[in-house]
């Protein structure tokens, strides 16, 4: 046996593994091999386990691999670049019980010939591009008949078309995973499956399914899993459903279904996960399904049911996430909603719920996300909602709310609270841009209004209309002059000289740098004044642009302050010592480096050589924090600044591993949806913009400068982070990058395909409380997931900053939550 699995090992495997006669065993998946199927494999004729899974293989598995390999039991070639045809000789190996071709390039059919392993018990050939459209090309599902074991068959994300065979039903009836989700199968929901009787997860979605769900489905008493998504599946939700005392996970959404929702719900015993949402469903919503011991989630969104909500709710103790946005609902939002003390996602928008808001609703303790935006709400906003501490997007826009505006806790984040739409609310923190309080006035304060009224307001008009002409005649002085209006800086560097600079770097040596980019170069120096360590950027101006990234930094900073942003302390435009003009930048120098450093580096922070341990908390503090500085450029500063060159060597990091973006050469600022502008030209040529890996594809195609395109950035250093793999990797080319790598591997392999390191903390190999393992497990596919999101193709499809942040903070705190 040789298992190497999880390194870091490249080329491919040596010719010399041939006179490895013994050999039985050998997993080598998860690492950077490359090139074709290893030739030295086939003349190892004892080996019974061959495991190459997530590595960078490529071309044909050779078709008499099975002739050549008879006594194989486990084949795994998964999550590589393998094409053509699945080779044929499978019946050569009439021992396999274990085949897994997941997430390659296999074309044509699914040969017959895997209907002669009678032992195979499991069969993965899903995210491929295998085709089964008329009878005789379904005939492998005839044929799998014979294998009397079969427990998984899964064929999801292939070109599967048409109607699925009546054969289905004569599979072995130990089958218990069935999965065809994500293909172009039509046809009524297949009748084949009421054979299979000791079915646990089924998986339709994605398809072109029509007609209504057969109430037999009711009989299939050990499905613990139902997913029907985004079919064109009509007529009534089957009752019969509620005879699945197993049943945990029901999604039914974007569909057709009409009707009402059967009160029966509230019999299943074990239900966490019911998401109807997106059909034409009407009626109340029975009170039965609060009641269900075990719900965690349930998203009724986008249908048209109608009455008030039970106050049954209460009766959700486990409840954590409540969708019920854009239906018909009225009446009062039930003060029993307060006692789903688990809840953290309310969302009630777009109904038409009257009365006020629940006080109450102050004692949910872990409520995250409250949106009761477009209702008919009225009265005061409740002050008890400032008390929870967790609540990071609070919506009431657009009802009727009236009276002041509570000042703290989330109040106190104008960027977390929307409250527009409500023409009866005043007063609020100033970030909030509303109207004062009305407070009557005493009538001996009334002769006071009228001289300030009178006198004070015309005089100070017009000592501020001086100051503006004043103002407008010293702009016009500096712009005819076209001196560099520098940034108001910190006071504690006022005014540095290029000998200043020279002396703190021992004369800009080798030894003090840090760093070096398209423009400049960074220094890490120490200013003799005060002994403070500072970074220091110098513009090579005789390279072209340098000087107009320089001036294009220096605006760029002119008014941004954030945390999450590289703190600038000051400039210095002087002259060198050589009478050359001399630019640079001062920031706070960040002890921990770049980001890129510190995922690739070999030593970690102490100088160790065990390399950089970033945990899965460290991880999502970064994402979180850059997250949060992208938000504020993009939808919290005055003007909205597109970055235009994120990545990891753009990320750094303080002692306390606080990240922080700099580098803002290439920023430009929008003020309109056409307009962007950097200096007082107000303009700057589109041309190829970012760095290769994390540009946005629509750059390359000379697209315009948008917020979007930094989503696609951020979405891409996201992936990095978790996978710990370049963008630029000797791995991604022919069509596959880093965001096609994660999608085919999501979510079921995305454990295969992270840094191993994460695997190591979540300790998914260890006799841990399982609980504790799929906490880490979902919070890390929920992370991948904001990352797919954001690297959409299209810019269109993206989601803003504002979404991402709110979506990666509530990731993050419910992973650090208890741990």
């Amino acid at each position: 046996m040789i298992s190497c699995a999880y390194n870091h090992i490249k080329g491919n495997i040596p010719s010399e593994f041939a006179y490895l006669s013994s050999l039985q065993y050998l997993y080598a998946g998860v690492n950077q091999l490359a090139g074709r199927f290893p030739q030295a494999i086939l003349n190892l004729s004892t080996l019974v386990g061959l495991d190459l899974v997530l590595n960078g293989l490529s071309g044909e598995v050779p078709p008499n691999i099975c002739t050549s390999l008879p006594n194989l039991k486990i084949f795994i070639l998964g999550g590589n670049f393998f094409l053509g045809n699945i080779p044929s000789s499978f019946a050569k190996a009439s021992n396999l019980n274990l085949i897994d071709l997941y997430g390659n390039n296999f074309t044509g059919l699914v040969p017959t010939a895997i209907g002669r392993l009678t032992k195979l018990w499991w069969l993965n050939l899903q995210q491929n591009q295998l085709q089964a459209r008329s009878r005789e090309e379904w005939e492998f599902l005839d044929n799998l008949s014979n294998c009397t074991e079969l427990h998984m068959l899964s064929m999801s994300w292939n070109r599967l078309s048409g109607h699925v065979p009546s054969s289905l039903g004569n599979l072995s009836n130990q089958l218990q995973h069935l999965y065809l989700a994500q293909n172009q199968l039509s046809g009524y929901f297949p009748s084949g499956i009421a054979n299979l009787r000791n079915l646990i997860g089924v998986s339709l979605g994605g398809n072109h399914f029509t007609g209504v769900v057969p109430e037999w489905i009711g009989t299939l008493k050990t499905l613990q899993l139902i997913a029907l998504h985004t079919n064109f599946f009509t007529g009534a939700i089957p009752s019969s459903l509620s005879n699945l005392s197993q049943l945990g996970d029901l999604y039914l959404p974007f569909n057709q279904f009409i009707g009402h929702i059967p009160p029966s719900f509230g019999n299943f015993p074990m239900l966490q996960h019911l998401d109807i949402s997106n059909n034409n469903l009407r009626g109340r919503i029975p009170m039965e399904i609060f009641r269900i011991p075990t719900i965690f989630l349930i998203d009724l969104s986008f249908n048209k049911l109608d009455g008030q909500l039970p106050t049954a709710i209460g009766s959700a103790k486990q409840l954590v996430g409540l969708g019920l946005s854009s239906n018909k609902l009225s009446g009062d939002i039930p003060n029993t909603l307060a006692e789903c003390e688990s809840l953290e996602d309310i969302e009630l928008d777009s109904n038409i719920f009257s009365g006020s808001i629940p006080t109450l609703l102050g004692n949910i303790s872990s409520l995250k996300f409250l949106n009761f935006s477009t209702n008919n709400l009225t009265g005061p906003i409740p002050a008890s909602l400032a008390n929870l501490q967790l609540l990071e997007k609070l919506d009431l826009s657009f009802n009727h709310l009236n009276g002041e505006i509570p000042t703290k806790g989330i109040f106190k984040n104008a960027t977390a609270v929307r409250i527009d739409g409500n023409k009866g609310l005043c007063g609020g923190v100033l970030e909030l841009h509303m109207l004062a309080c009305v407070i009557m006035p005493s009538n001996s304060s009334r002769h006071m209004d009228s001289l300030v009224l009178k006198v004070v307001i015309p005089i100070a008009s017009m000592v501020s209309l001086a100051m503006v002409i004043f103002g407008l005649l010293l702009w016009r002085g500096k712009h005819r002059s076209k001196s560099l209006s520098l940034p108001t800086f910190s006071t504690k560097f006022p005014q540095v000289s290029f000998s200043d600079l020279a002396r703190a770097t021992q004369g800009f040596s080798a030894s003090n740098l840090i760093g070096r980019g398209r423009y400049s170069s960074v220094y890490q120096g120490k200013m003799v004044e005060d002994d403070n360590e500072v970074a220091i950027k110098v513009f090579n101006l005789e390279t072209r642009g340098a000087q107009k990234s320089f001036i294009a930094e220096c605006n760029a900073l002119r008014n941004v302050r954030h945390r999450n942003l590289v703190p600038i302390l000051t400039a210095c435009s002087s002259i060198d010592s050589n009478g050359n003009d001399f630019k640079a930048l001062l920031y706070k120098f960040m002890p921990r480096g770049d980001l890129h450093k510190l995922l690739y580096s070999n030593q970690d922070y102490e100088g160790s050589s065990n390399g950089n341990l970033l945990t899965m908390a460290q991880r999502m503090n970064i994402v979180v924090d850059v997250a949060d500085a992208l938000e504020y450029l993009h939808h919290n500063n005055k003007e909205t600044m597109v970055h235009c060159d994120l990545k990891p060597s753009n990320i750094l990091l303080d002692d306390n591993m606080t990240a922080h973006v700099g580098d803002f050469g290439l920023a430009r600022f929008k003020v309109s949806s056409t307009t962007l502008y950097l200096d007082n030209t107000n303009s700057y040529s589109v041309g190829l913009i970012g760095t290769v890996g994390y540009a946005a594809p629509e750059y390359a195609q000379g697209g315009q400068v948008s917020t979007a395109a930094d989503v696609y950035s951020f979405g891409v250093v996201l992936l990095e982070i978790f996978l710990r793999r370049r963008p630029t990797d000797d791995m991604f080319e022919d069509g596959m990058s880093i965001v096609r790598f994660t999608e085919i591997n999501f979510p079921d392999r995305v454990l295969e395909i992270v840094d191993p390191q994460l695997i190591q903390e979540l300790d998914l190999y260890q006799e841990t409380p399982m609980i504790l393992k799929e906490k880490g497990v979902r919070s890390l596919l929920s992370m991948l997931n904001v990352g797919l999101c954001c690297t959409k193709q299209s810019p269109v499809e993206r989601i803003d900053m504002q979404e991402v942040a709110t979506k990666l903070h509530g990731i993050r705190d419910a992973y650090l939550k208890g741990n």
